[in-house]
């Protein structure tokens, strides 16, 4: 590959001075991007150097970045956004059936072609406050038209490394089943059975929430609680609805914990003999963007907690595991089907399908989440375990 031209910065609140995590970062006119880390720091790499960047957060108003030669390091700042009396429409209707009408207008709202994305990948482990387990990789989505179904949609890994504690305290592993899939599995707009279908729907409560903006798009925001009882656990969440297109454009959920055994059984695959399991949390977020008058996933990001302890030990102890994806360029051309042979698969896990860690320049032509200093510090110890 040809050298890369690096645009970097940090992006935070104008008001507060607040660190923005999961901030968009995109070269204005092309679909290379990335998403800052929870320093709200990012790195870009294209192949020549953008005149301009365009940086978004949920909640503030988008900003166009003028990228000058003579600066290293670009400091962004968002304004909170204002969204005007004169601007504000309010869905007065059923919200239920906006839902419906988003739903119908699917087919018209995201791809009609198929395409093939390029995407980053990494999931941690962390047991209490520090990190047991660091996988990373670059993959390639394949996504049909969202008029068919998802049979037909790939992941496959292009390259990645893991790391793993050798301390033996930390006897427990964390895997995360079919990680790289997730995009696939949790792309909700096209794998409606997942939540947007009627039978499933009707197990929840919709209320119509304060609009906000996404991209410099007002979104209406439709909140949802369950309200049925059934044989496996829901969700609380919230859908944002572009107003313009009816699209989704953004879907935050967190699984409801109060039922223990429905929760575990969501969450859990397998344990050792003698673990006892308390789920805690299960939260994911799901992003799309709107470009050229089409709505495509950008950004997925799961979080698991729970804890775990030994029968007859008195101390229970915390694990965090953190899986997401951010698709950073769109191939324009030889948009090919990923073979079965070549795809990653739901039951696989992606620490059984790369390498350890080693050369120091391994993602130097590709685009990452940039790791933050608590994740850089904790990839450095694990490393001098090995040495």
């Amino acid at each position: 590959m040809a050298q890369k031209e690096i645009v970097s910065g940090t992006v935070t609140d104008a008001r507060t001075g607040r660190k923005l995590t999961q901030a968009s970062v995109t070269v204005k006119g092309e679909g290379v991007s990335v998403v800052t880390n929870d320093d709200g720091y990012f790195t870009l790499k294209t192949d020549t150097k953008p005149d301009y960047i365009l940086v978004s957060h949920l909640g503030y108003e988008t900003k166009e970045v003028k990228v000058e030669n003579d600066k290293n390091t670009l400091r962004i700042r968002l304004q909170p956004t204002a969204i005007q009396l004169r601007e504000l429409v309010v869905w007065t209707e059923d919200p239920r059936e906006l839902v419906r009408i988003a739903i119908r207008k699917i087919p018209s709202n995201y791809s009609k072609l198929p395409e093939l994305y390029n995407c980053f990948y990494r999931e941690t482990a962390m047991k209490r406050n520090h990190f047991i387990y660091v996988a990373e990789g670059v993959t390639d989505m394949y996504k049909t038209a969202y008029n068919h179904g998802m049979a037909r949609d790939r992941v496959a890994i292009r390259k990645g490394r893991r790391l793993i504690s050798r301390k033996e305290s930390d006897t427990l592993g964390v895997k995360v089943m079919g990680g790289p899939v997730q995009p696939i599995q949790l792309d909700l707009v096209k794998n409606t059975d997942f939540l947007l279908n009627a039978e499933e729907l009707e197990n929840y409560k919709m209320t119509m929430e304060v609009p906000t903006q996404i991209d410099g798009r007002l979104q209406y925001v439709v909140s949802l609680v369950p309200c049925r009882t059934v044989d496996y656990a829901l969700y609380y969440g919230k859908l944002y609805i572009d107003r313009e297109t009816l699209a989704f454009t953004r879907a935050e959920l967190t699984l409801d914990m109060s039922d223990r055994d429905k929760a575990t059984r969501f969450m859990l695959m397998r344990k050792p003999i003698g673990v006892r399991f308390k789920p805690k949390e299960l939260s994911c977020l799901v992003d799309y963007r709107y470009e050229d008058g089409v709505t495509r996933l950008s950004y997925i990001r799961n979080t698991f907690r729970f804890n775990c302890d030994w029968k007859k030990r008195l101390l229970s102890t915390s694990f965090t595991a953190t899986c997401e994806m951010v698709v950073t360029d769109k191939s324009p051309t030889d948009v090919r089907p990923i073979s079965g042979r070549d795809s990653f698969d739901s039951k696989d896990f992606f620490y059984d399908r790369v390498e350890y860690f080693r050369d120091p320049d391994f993602w130097k032509d590709y685009n990452i989440i940039e790791p933050t200093e608590t994740l850089d510090n904790a990839i450095g110890k694990l490393l001098k375990r090995y040495n």
